[in-house]
């Protein structure tokens, strides 16, 4: 199967970015929770409508990556090249940002940043906890975490769907599938009765001695991945027509699914982040019905491939990874600068941070030394 560039790919990574942004910016609104009822329903709203974002990102990579046709050292010597500079790079230099944004006299509205945490000692700490797992101020970089796993994986998969038949993909997702409603299943289970195995309420074996269930080979981003593979293998080769009437409404129950059950979440379990979070999982149901209707209708869109697009696909990357503390300066800049509702606020915050970020990653994609820590 050949891989050519595709300009809808490199216009979708640029949305996707964006989207991830929007989605940060919409934290602090969030976080407002009932103290604010109306800029906590603004953020839930525009967060859960850009909840596609991180699973985009995933299905670009399984398009365009696989099957992996190098031997598996090839392969890895190539992609860890590419991330883990910038990623030491950014999760010590986060810290080190935040330290001096947090002392810099500039005044912190936000309620997610609590300066205790930002200590000449905290931050040294921060320097190598990198190592163990990300924290507040790389909390963007979870996602490279978790993109070193796929990279890792993709080797070993490639073979079999090399080989694969339309029906053993099928196959697959639907396994995936199946995967994709049990956090919810788990939600509702202790109406039926279920209170757990020794306190623990995972399901299908999940226990204090075992996190892999029945499903769990089948589950999370991988899903994604071979998804892509699928699409570009068997492409559904729809009128644009089509695709919208599919799409649209698919995207809409997924989105009142996510934001209806954050909303009504809230409403149950106030200021509980580990259920609200149930709801906006990026492998749960709901985000996946909005993902696909997101990237079948981008692979519709004719777009002229240009020098210009391809440059900016290429440097959000670097926007990705340090985005973050921008987020924060740009919600002490715009909050209290206007009474614009909620929305705006969101929108301008999301808009400054994008320029802001897209400017320090042109600066050091001058110099040779500092293009790799971005690129």
């Amino acid at each position: 199967m050949q891989k050519e560039p595709l300009a809808w790919a490199d216009w979708l990574r640029i949305a996707a970015c964006f989207l991830v942004i929007l989605s940060h910016s919409c934290d602090p609104f969030v976080g407002q929770l009932d103290n604010n009822r109306a800029e906590f329903l603004s953020g839930a709203f525009i967060g859960s409508l850009v909840r596609p974002c991180v699973p985009l990102f995933v299905m670009l990579s399984g398009a365009l990556l696989l099957p992996v046709q190098t031997d598996m050292g090839t392969f890895y010597g190539r992609r860890m090249k590419r991330i883990l500079v910038p990623f030491v790079f950014w999760s010590m230099a986060l810290p080190v940002l935040y330290y001096l944004y947090v002392h810099s006299g500039m005044k912190t509205v936000s309620p997610n940043l609590i300066a205790a945490d930002h200590t000449v000692g905290m931050t040294l700490k921060k320097l190598y906890l990198f190592l163990f797992n990300f924290h507040y101020d790389t909390t963007a970089l979870w996602y490279i975490y978790m993109l070193i796993g796929l990279y890792l994986f993709m080797p070993v998969i490639s073979p079999w769907l090399q080989q694969a038949s339309r029906r053993d993909l099928h196959w697959f997702l639907g396994w995936w599938g199946i995967s994709l409603v049990l956090p919810y299943v788990k939600m509702a289970a202790p109406l039926a009765g279920y209170l757990g195995n020794y306190g623990n309420t995972g399901l299908l074996g999940v226990c204090d001695w075992n996190a892999f269930g029945t499903f769990y080979y089948f589950s999370g981003f991988l899903g994604y991945l071979v998804l892509a593979f699928y699409l570009r293998r068997y492409p559904l080769n729809w009128s644009m027509s089509r695709t919208l009437a599919v799409a649209i409404p698919l995207f809409l129950l997924g989105f009142a699914i996510t934001f209806g059950g954050f909303v009504l979440t809230q409403h149950y379990s106030p200021g509980n982040y580990a259920s609200l979070e149930v709801i906006w999982y990026f492998y749960g149901v709901n985000v996946f019905m909005m993902t696909v209707s997101v990237y079948l209708i981008m692979q519709q869109i004719q777009v002229t491939p240009s020098p210009r697009l391809r440059k900016l696909s290429s440097q959000t990357f670097g926007v990705y990874l340090c985005h973050f503390v921008f987020v924060q300066l740009g919600y002490d800049l715009v909050y209290p600068a206007t009474t614009a509702p909620a929305a705006i606020k969101i929108g301008l915050i999301a808009g400054f941070t994008f320029g802001v970020s897209l400017t320090v990653v042109r600066l050091l994609s001058v110099w040779e030394w500092t293009r790799r820590l971005v690129m």
